[in-house]
């Protein structure tokens, strides 16, 4: 019924396109705070669809996922923490309203707040206040607030029932702070600017010290962006990492654990020269790969303009494969904005947030003057209508209709790289597209890390796979390759070696994770144990004096 009904209303827009040529074709998402419902309105504001009797009232924001799957950061009872906006608790629906998951997040230790990103694996991504006491405020260096504090952290969620779920990765800013002012506390860094991976823990010092109010996914990189009302700044991390490697400075694709990789907005934050951009800021995000300026880093400005005028920026990250450069003793480029909506008429002291849509139009929400826009890329408004909500996105009738396609996985033989079938392929390298890169295979020319994204037959729908390590070229020895077996695969932690003999009697066996570290090694064993080790992609290596393979398994518990 939903598709047939979905076809009518797509006929009808398209009807209309004449007289609304400027607009991009989808449907609004809007879903006001407090509210147990959320709707579909079509380019012109008629309601399309909408979801009632939602468990537990919109505490902030409202996604849609491919096949028309609702999650919401919703408010759950009795919790122990306050302000706003408050959840502890998502919630997941399909399209008819039936509940798929109903997940609390909130104990007297923390509480999700604000905003969440659902992710492609059908995990989720919470922003989460963590109480931290006043003796260990204290103890961190703190020499400007000696109260409780709530630090901020962030945590991947996957579900396991109904209403339950488990935390399979965490990152936590408690793990990445300085400070210059006691050298007999921890933390004490001498120069805060040659620091600026840890956050002062002494800038801006209160219970409710960060803020943080928006999070988003980047699939190519496997990175985490997210916004600081408080600080004034947008930040990214690498979300590559274990949870071990988060909490400390190295590991991941970036080398650099779960230190801070980039951050923009506030230069004073970190001990830095130069114009403080973002005043009070929402909604760090990355233009979408599909947006005419994909990849830039894009947020709500609440007070950017002056005390009461916001506006919609956008600006282009000096990235270098994962990282981002920076020259020491300075902040981090640009040093203004690359691109300014005004909005004028739209000022919003609090939330707020906008999307870049594929024609170049811009969507821009504030809520607390109940108000959405459509933007062209001249600026010029159009499309407007009342409206609150704290986030009101924009999804074409494809990507509601269509589940997305399988993620992709990755072999290799030798130097060829293959993806598991689809209908459309593009490669990409350290973060970085291949250009013409669109076949099923791609031969690297060189060692780094691999992704690759597919859509299914529809082509509005895409999935990436995980990072794939491509070794060194040379180091695998095809013929080998092709004697070593490993199996079960997927396996639930033991594995056996097939014909190991055929390497000697001795030979060693590493086990290597997905950003390639070496996580395990055995020697001379026809049987290993990897149960340790958390669910994911690894590699098996074998090394001889007769030669190496790498095999490719797959650990899940």
């Amino acid at each position: 019924m939903f598709k047939k009904i979905l076809t009518l209303s797509v006929a009808l827009l398209i009807g209309s396109m004449a007289l609304k040529a400027q607009q991009w074709n989808g449907y609004f998402l809007n879903a006001a705070k407090n509210a147990t419902s959320a709707t579909l309105y079509d380019t012109s504001w008629n309601s399309f669809h909408t979801w009632t009797g939602l468990t537990g009232s919109t505490g902030y924001s409202a996604y849609l996922m491919p096949g028309g799957y609702l999650w919401r950061a919703a408010k759950a009872t009795g919790v122990s923490f306050s302000g706003g906006p408050i959840c502890g608790k998502v919630t997941k629906h399909d399209y008819a309203g039936t509940l798929l998951w109903n997940f609390d997040y909130s104990t007297p230790s923390y509480c999700s707040h604000h905003d969440i990103k659902p992710l492609p694996n059908g995990n989720v991504l919470l922003i989460a206040y963590e109480r931290r006491t006043a003796a260990e405020v204290t103890a961190a260096g703190c020499t400007t607030f000696s109260s409780e504090m709530w630090p901020d952290k962030i945590v991947e969620v996957k579900q396991t029932g109904l209403t339950t779920g488990t935390v399979v990765w965490e990152w936590k800013s408690w793990d990445h702070l300085m400070q210059n002012t006691d050298a007999s506390k921890a933390n004490y860094v001498t120069s805060l600017v040659n620091n600026p991976q840890l956050l002062n823990i002494n800038y801006k010092s209160t219970k409710d010290w960060q803020h943080l109010n928006g999070v988003d996914y980047n699939p190519i990189l496997d990175q985490i962006a997210f916004s600081s009302h408080n600080q004034n700044e947008w930040y990214i991390i690498d979300h590559s990492t274990t949870t071990v490697e988060a909490a400390s400075h190295t590991g991941g694709n970036s080398g650099k654990g779960g230190d801070i990789l980039y951050r923009w907005g506030n230069p004073a934050a970190y001990g830095a020269t130069g114009t403080a951009v973002l005043n009070v800021t929402h909604d760090a995000h990355w233009a979408d790969e599909f947006s005419t300026v994909p990849g830039r880093l894009c947020g709500y400005n609440n007070a950017g303009v002056s005390n009461n005028q916001s506006c919609a920026d956008q600006i282009i990250t000096p990235i270098s494969g994962y990282n981002y450069t920076l020259s020491a003793g300075s902040a981090y480029l640009p040093t203004t904005y690359d691109h300014r909506n005004t909005v004028s008429g739209m000022y919003s002291s609090n939330e707020g947030g906008t999307q870049q849509l594929p024609n170049g139009n811009e969507i821009v929400a504030s809520p607390i003057t109940s108000m959405v826009r459509e933007f062209n890329a001249a600026g010029a408004v159009v499309f407007s209508h009342s409206a609150s909500g704290s986030k009101t996105k924009k999804y074409s009738a494809c990507f509601i209709t269509n589940e997305p396609p399988a993620i992709p996985t990755i072999t290799a033989n030798g130097n060829v790289l293959s993806s598991s079938t689809a209908t459309s392929y593009q490669w990409y390298m350290n973060g970085q597209k291949i250009a013409g890169a669109t076949s099923q295979t791609y031969t690297a020319t060189q060692a780094g890390k691999y992704v690759v994204r597919i859509a299914d037959a529809n082509g509005c729908v895409y999935q990436y796979s995980s990072t794939f390590v491509q070794f060194p070229l040379g180091m695998i020895d095809v013929n080998f390759n092709d004697k070593l077996s490993v199996y079960p695969n997927p396996t639930s932690g033991i594995v056996n070696i097939k014909e190991a003999s055929l390497f000697g009697k001795q030979y060693s066996i590493q086990v290597i994770s997905h950003v390639g570290i070496v996580v395990k090694t055995f020697y001379n064993a026809e049987t290993i144990d990897i149960s340790s080790l958390a669910n994911g992609n690894y590699f098996i290596r074998l090394t001889s004096n007769e030669g190496t393979a790498t095999k490719q398994i797959s650990l899940n518990k």
